[in-house]
């Protein structure tokens, strides 16, 4: 088994997402790993639409999201530093999260990528699609999806 040196670990607001960062933790102290910790804000569904104009509503929600992100990816960084481990956080926007979180793998020189899986199935999974599963499939290095 290679030693990941830069682990990436993909995170949003569920509860998977933390078990993926747990997952990380244990590994990066077994490893002396660096990690990156990253989210995603979800593209803008209006894109060329003149939409930020039209609902304000909506900007304050994208913004409130951008702040939550923030506050949460600064929350995980502290689990990380509270036990030596060097991390680095990331937050991206414009894209879809499976091709942000295979951007950032690639910038950062990651040879591991960790994250959660709401692990929908049939239908749920066709019609919502499935970040993992794109990441998976379109990732060049290794991923560990983690399940509760």
């Amino acid at each position: 088994m290679s030693t990941y040196q830069h682990i990436l670990v993909a995170v949003d607001e569920s509860p998977m997402a933390y078990a993926a960062v747990e997952q990380a933790l244990s590994l990066a102290k077994d490893l002396n790993s660096q990690v990156t910790i990253m989210s995603v804000i979800a593209i803008d569904p209006f894109i060329g639409v003149d939409f930020y104009k039209v609902a304000p509503a909506i900007t304050d929600y994208f913004m409130q999201a951008e702040k939550n992100a923030k506050e949460r990816l600064e929350d995980i960084k502290n689990s990380f530093v509270r036990d030596g481990i060097e991390v680095n956080s990331k937050l991206i926007h414009g894209v879809s999260p499976s091709q942000g979180i295979i951007q950032v793998a690639d910038e950062v020189g990651a040879d591991l990528v960790i994250m959660g899986s709401h692990g929908r199935t049939g239908i749920q999974k066709v019609m919502l699609g499935s970040v993992a599963q794109n990441v998976l499939t379109q990732s060049p290095i290794p991923v560990l999806i983690v399940k509760v």
